[in-house]
């Protein structure tokens, strides 16, 4: 049997959250940095920030002005700067829209058993933010997909079969049944838990608390 530590980190996300986009590049840049010394199991979860958004998209900036009554654009700079310190280019005045995300999540949730879920989901996050796409329409999602294990027969019935886009809004409800209001949001071991994205020091001391057996944590406790 390998020594080799095992862990488990359960992440909860939207494609359409730039800061979940930060959140996980910050914590597989921590996990590389591990390389073979940590074997770690990541899943990825739906969490929905635009259920209701029609197929074409809700204007971001008037959505944004509406809700904080300002200019949307400061905080933009305050996202785009942490990107950057992320190694993502990233310039959220592109993208002008929020879309309903119910389908991209049903494929993630199917990447799992094929071993492409997190590089699907980093290639969701360019594909919206980046390269500015609506990630909610079945062709965008063929192409991204297919990339990743998928056929394209397999995208569209996926993502087409109001089944398989009930269990993820399931999925997505019962996050928020856990108690989680905001994301991203990452569960280490079942034990600890990060809310936001964090700097990457704070995903090393979380990985390394979660790594200690279980009785660790009771004596320190007493």
């Amino acid at each position: 049997m390998s020594d080799t530590p095992a862990l488990r980190i359960d992440v909860f996300s939207d494609i359409a959250c730039p800061w979940c986009f930060i959140g996980t590049r910050r914590l597989a840049s921590v996990i590389e940095s591990h390389g073979e010394a940590l074997a770690v199991e990541v899943r990825h979860h739906p969490y929905l920030l635009h259920p209701d958004a029609p197929p074409a998209g809700i204007d971001l900036q008037r959505m944004l002005a509406q809700r904080y009554g300002a200019d949307p654009r400061p905080m933009f700079a305050r996202v785009e700067a942490a990107a950057s310190d992320a190694g993502i280019a990233l310039d959220l005045s592109r993208q002008a829209n929020a879309y309903n995300t119910a389908a991209a999540h049903t494929l993630v949730r199917h990447a799992l058993e094929k071993g492409t879920q997190a590089a699907l989901v980093d290639a969701l996050f360019v594909a919206y933010f980046q390269d500015a796409r609506n990630v909610s329409d079945t062709e965008v999602l063929v192409d991204v997909a297919t990339r990743h294990g998928f056929t394209a027969a397999d995208v569209r019935r996926l993502v087409t079969d109001e089944a398989e886009l009930a269990t993820t809004r399931r999925e997505a409800q019962l996050a928020a049944q856990r108690g989680i209001t905001g994301v991203p949001f990452f569960i280490l071991d079942n034990r600890y838990a990060l809310s936001g994205a964090q700097p990457p020091e704070a995903f090393r001391q979380a990985i390394a608390m979660a790594l200690e057996p279980a009785d660790a944590d009771a004596a320190r406790s007493s």
